[in-house]
C-alpha cells in the first residue's frame, strides 16, 4: 500500500490499523504509523486517535497526550472518540483523578457532547477507585440529560453498589432501572446474586434468578456458580447440588469453578470421599482439575489430620505437571503443624521459599501460630524479626498473632513489648489488638490498665466488641472481682451485648445462696428476659 502511487486512501490505512489494534497488537500498529509518515501519507483525526487508543493501551498516555497537541497544531478539532481513548487511557493508567477533570473540563467548556461511551468510562473509573457514590451522582446526571444511561452504566453501579457492602441500595437502583424502561441483562441479575449471597441472602438470590428467568434472560453456568459457592460456604452442599442439577437441567454444562466450589463444600464438611466423587464426575466429563481443586482437598485432607494423604497428593499433583502455589504450601504447612510435625512444616516452608514462592501474612500467621504452639515463640520471634523492613512488618494480623500466641504460651511481658512496638512503628490496633492486650492485663489484674485501654479504644474509634466484654467480665468473676464484673457486666448489656456460654457460667457460679441479696442474681433475671442480640446465651430456664 504505501508502494503504490498514488497511495491508497487514509480510510484503508485506517482499516488496516484498527484490524491490527483489535488483535491487540499495539505497537505493530503505531510501527505502521511511523512508516506512514515517513512517506509522507496524509493523516486524518481518526488516524490519530488509534495511535492515541494504542498509546494508551501501552500505558503511554503521555504520547497520547502529545499527540493530541499536534492535532491543534493541525488547526484540526479533536473528535469525541478522541477524547474518549483519552479518558479511558487514563483510567486505565489508574488516573482516575485526571480522567474526571478532563471530562469536566469538556462539559465545562462544551468542547463536546459527552456519549454513553464516555460517561460509561468515567462512572467505571471512579467505582475502580472506590468513589461508587461519586459514580452513582454521574449516573443521576446522566438520567437528567439527554445522553441517558443504558444497561452497561447501570450495570457498572449495580456491581460496585454490590461490592461495597450496598447491597439493598443496588437492589434500588435495579427497580429504578426497570422502571425506566432499561432491560437487565445477565451482568446485572449476576452481580445482585453475588451481593445477596456475600449477605447470606440466598433465599432472595434464588428468587432473584427465578425472576430472571421469568423475565427472558436466561442464567449463564457463571450465575449458577455464584450461588452454589454460596450454599457450598454456608455448609449447605445439598442446596449447592440442587443449583448443579438446575443448571444441567437448563442445557448447560457446570465448568471447572463449579465443581471446584463443590469440592470446597464438601471439604468444608469433612466429606472427603463425596469431594474425591466430584473429582472422578469432572474426568468423567473431560474437565481437567486445576491446582485450586487439589489446594481444597489437600486442605480438606489436613482438616481431617490425614496429612499423610495429603502429602501424597501433594507430591502427585507436582507428577501431574501442576505447580503447588502459595496456597497449597500454606494448607501443607497448617497441617503439618497440627500432626505435630513441627521440623516437616519448617522444613516445607524454607522449601517454599527456594522455589521462588513468596510467603503472603496467611502463611507467616500460620507458621508463627504452628511454632508458639510448638515451645518456639523465641524462634517465632526472631523469624518476625528477620523480615526486616518487609511490607509484611507493617500488617497488624502478624502483630494480633504474636501477642496472642505470647500471651498464651505465657509470655506477657513479650506480648506487651510487641504492642509496643507496633504502636511505635505507627501501625493502627483494631479491635483483635486490643482484646489480645485487655486479655493480658485482666489476667496479670491489672484492672486499671483495662480501663485506660477501654477509653484509648473509645478515643482512636475503635469502639469495643462483645468478646471484649466478655473476655473482662470472664477474668474479673474468676479473680472474685464480682463488684467490677457486675459494673462491667451492666455495661455490656447497656451496649447490647450478651455474655457467651462461658461467661454465663462464670456468672452462675456466683451467685449467692436464695434468699440472699445479690446485684449478680438481679443482672442474670435481667438477662434471661433480655432478647439475644449477638449470638449470646437465650432464655435461660427460671431455675438458674
Amino acid at each position: 500500500m504505501l508502494l503504490r502511487q498514488p497511495p491508497p486512501s487514509i480510510i484503508q490505512f485506517n482499516k488496516l490499523m484498527t484490524l491490527i489494534v483489535k488483535m491487540k497488537h499495539y505497537s505493530t500498529a503505531l510501527s505502521l504509523f511511523k512508516q506512514m509518515r515517513l512517506m509522507g501519507v496524509p493523516v486524518s483525526i481518526p488516524t490519530m486517535s488509534i495511535c492515541i487508543n494504542c498509546h494508551c493501551r501501552l500505558n503511554q498516555v503521555a504520547y497520547g497526550f502529545a499527540l493530541l497537541a499536534t492535532i491543534f497544531k493541525q488547526g484540526h478539532p479533536p473528535d469525541l472518540a478522541t477524547y474518549n481513548t483519552l479518558i479511558h487511557g487514563l483510567v486505565l493508567a489508574d488516573r482516575v483523578y485526571e480522567a474526571v477533570e478532563l471530562f469536566k473540563k469538556l462539559l465545562r467548556e462544551k468542547v463536546c457532547e459527552p456519549n454513553q461511551v464516555m460517561y460509561g468510562t468515567v462512572i467505571n473509573g471512579l467505582c475502580k477507585v472506590g468513589h461508587t457514590t461519586k459514580a452513582f451522582e454521574l449516573l443521576r446526571y446522566m438520567e437528567s440529560g439527554s445522553c441517558k444511561p443504558d444497561v452497561v452504566q447501570y450495570n457498572t453501579v449495580i456491581d460496585s453498589l454490590c461490592k461495597d457492602r450496598m447491597v439493598d441500595d443496588a437492589l434500588e437502583l435495579f427497580t429504578r432501572m426497570t422502571e425506566k424502561g432499561v432491560l437487565a441483562d445477565e451482568i446485572t441479575y449476576s452481580s445482585l446474586i453475588q451481593g445477596l449471597c456475600n449477605f447470606g441472602r440466598e433465599t432472595e438470590a434464588a428468587r432473584m434468578l427465578m425472576d430472571m428467568e421469568g423475565k427472558g434472560v436466561s442464567p449463564g453456568v457463571h450465575t449458577f456458580t455464584i450461588l452454589v459457592d454460596s450454599f457450598c460456604k454456608k455448609g449447605s452442599v445439598k442446596d449447592a447440588e440442587l443449583a448443579v442439577q438446575a443448571l444441567v437441567q437448563r442445557g448447560l454444562n457446570p465448568n471447572v469453578i463449579t465443581f471446584n466450589a463443590l469440592i470446597d463444600g464438601y471439604c468444608l464438611r469433612g466429606e472427603i470421599e463425596e469431594a474425591n466423587n466430584v473429582i472422578d464426575r469432572m474426568m468423567e466429563q473431560d474437565i481437567v482439575p486445576d491446582i485450586i481443586t487439589y489446594n481444597s482437598l489437600i486442605n480438606g485432607y489436613c482438616k481431617k489430620k490425614r496429612i499423610d494423604e495429603a502429602r501424597h497428593l501433594f507430591q502427585e499433583i507436582q507428577d501431574k505437571g501442576l505447580i503447588p502455589n502459595v496456597v497449597s504450601y500454606s494448607s501443607m504447612i497448617q497441617g503439618l503443624f497440627e500432626s505435630g510435625n513441627p521440623a516437616a512444616a519448617k522444613e516445607l516452608f524454607n522449601e517454599m521459599q527456594a522455589k521462588g514462592h513468596t510467603p503472603t501474612v496467611l502463611t507467616y500467621g500460620i507458621l508463627f501460630h504452628g511454632m508458639c504452639k510448638n515451645s518456639q515463640t523465641t524462634d517465632a520471634l526472631a523469624l518476625f524479626r528477620s523480615l526486616g523492613s518487609n511490607e509484611l512488618m507493617k500488617d497488624i494480623v502478624l502483630y494480633n498473632i504474636l501477642i496472642d500466641c505470647c500471651n498464651k504460651c505465657g509470655k506477657p511481658n513479650l506480648a506487651l513489648d510487641l504492642y509496643d512496638e507496633l504502636l511505635s512503628r505507627g501501625l493502627k490496633p483494631n479491635v483483635r489488638t486490643y482484646n489480645a492486650v485487655i486479655l493480658v492485663y485482666c489476667e496479670e489484674g491489672l484492672l486499671v490498665k483495662v480501663k485506660e485501654l477501654l477509653r484509648k479504644m473509645e478515643v482512636n474509634g475503635c469502639l469495643p466488641n462483645s468478646f471484649t466484654y466478655n473476655i473482662i467480665v470472664r477474668e474479673l468473676l474468676k479473680k472474685n472481682e464480682c463488684g467490677e464484673a457486675e459494673i462491667f457486666l451492666e455495661e455490656m448489656i447497656n451496649r447490647g451485648f450478651m455474655p457467651d456460654h462461658a461467661t454465663f457460667e462464670n456468672l452462675l457460679v456466683r451467685i449467692p445462696n436464695v434468699g440472699k441479696d445479690s446485684r449478680l442474681r438481679t443482672i442474670v433475671l435481667k438477662l434471661t428476659s433480655v432478647e439475644r442480640k449477638d449470638g449470646g446465651v437465650p432464655n435461660l430456664t427460671s431455675s438458674c
